[in-house]
């Protein structure tokens, strides 16, 4: 038998450097590849101050000595950024006398949105990550290491490997070849379609318009006004944003080609924004923040606007972020996401394998009959 790569903990990705991470997060080459598990992004979050370990986030990514695969991996010190709740994990183990930080992390910070976690050429590279991720906690002192947002594809992998597995949800809205707007109103049942006219009509009666920014049509004045509707309702939602200035100023210079910033204006007054990530076909909805109240703006900005530009721009799928019933009733459908977890404490281990396997039937369950009220016209 013959041993497997050698692995090592890199403390920052541009340590690891462009070339060589872009290789195993795009290998096709693709011109417009996914923008949460490029180099730009990462570098963007550790160098403005967003994933550091003064905000509890130390970058100890694992890299194989061959370069064949890469994880994107961190540090922590606290469960926040991450829309995978284990507080009810680390309280138990706290209780019995145990401590659940420092755990690693594999996932992109503050961004629940699938994709590859395991950059790796082959699936003999990605077990061998998995593999060295398990040695990782180990090295580290970790409690215990959390894969999160990864595919279905890896999720599988990661079982089949010892790993426990969990599943959530979130709502996308998938393109049918929709011509319009109107067209994809078409399908929905007659009430649901004049609630979604409403919402639009009462934005419209409020004297709203709106701006699509791409590319190098986004200026650092765009920034600066995007970055105070994120600080205010981010202020008044979670007490703390994640992202700093400088990260916005950061992708805008070297991911302007993928950038959607929906503004929205009142009386020739910005007052609103929405950011938009782009790749692999997908418009990933991330960021938004307003400064005036308008009604049903929220929904506006942040889930038609996307789907205006969707179907403009031919993309076949909106990722409307985390959770979010209320996205239902806008045509945006319930889908699974995954996060596959390792424990070293044999006791909390057990513990929470049997909530995984009840939860997993609950997230099965509820995904079932969310889908059963979904809004579409019944054939």
């Amino acid at each position: 038998m013959t041993a497997g790569p050698r692995a090592r903990l890199v403390t920052s990705a541009a340590e690891i450097g462009a070339a060589r991470w872009n290789a195993l997060a795009n290998p096709g080459g693709n011109a417009q590849p996914h923008p949460f598990t490029s180099h730009e992004f990462f570098l963007a979050l550790e160098q403005s101050g967003s994933a550091t370990a003064r905000t509890g986030w130390q970058p100890a990514h694992l890299l194989l000595d061959d370069n064949s695969g890469l994880m994107p991996l961190y540090l922590k010190n606290h469960s926040q950024g991450e829309y995978v709740f284990d507080h009810a994990w680390a309280d138990a183990l706290e209780r019995a006398g145990g401590d659940y930080y420092p755990k690693l992390q594999c996932a992109v910070p503050f961004t629940p949105v699938t994709g590859r976690r395991l950059l790796a050429r082959d699936d003999a590279a990605r077990e061998a990550l998995l593999k060295a991720a398990t040695a990782a906690m180990r090295q580290t002192g970790a409690s215990s290491l959390h894969i999160t947002f990864p595919t279905a594809e890896e999720w599988a992998l990661a079982g089949r490997a010892g790993w426990l597995q969990r599943t959530g949800q979130q709502f996308h809205w998938d393109n049918r070849g929709y011509a319009s707007f109107d067209e994809f109103l078409s399908e929905l049942s007659s009430a649901k379609r004049k609630t979604l006219r409403k919402e639009r009509e009462a934005v419209r009666a409020e004297g709203v318009e709106f701006d699509w920014l791409t590319g190098r049509d986004i200026t650092e004045a765009h920034w600066d006004l995007f970055f105070r509707f994120y600080m205010d309702t981010g202020s008044r939602k979670w007490g703390r944003p994640y992202l700093t200035r400088e990260f916005f100023s950061r992708i805008g210079d070297t991911m302007s080609g993928q950038i959607l910033l929906v503004m929205a204006k009142r009386d020739g007054r910005t007052i609103a924004g929405a950011l938009n990530l782009l790749g692999d076909g997908v418009l990933f909805g991330r960021n938004w923040g307003a400064i005036d109240y308008v009604p049903f703006l929220h929904f506006e900005a942040c889930y038609y606007q996307a789907i205006d530009f969707a179907i403009a721009a031919k993309l076949k799928r909106v990722e409307a972020g985390a959770q979010g019933e209320h996205k239902l009733l806008r045509g945006y459908l319930p889908v699974p996401t995954y996060s596959a977890h390792a424990i070293a404490h044999p006791g909390l281990r057990r513990a929470v394998d049997e909530f995984l396997a009840a939860e997993r039937a609950a997230v099965a369950e509820q995904m079932a009959e969310l889908t059963r009220h979904a809004p579409f016209r019944k054939n």
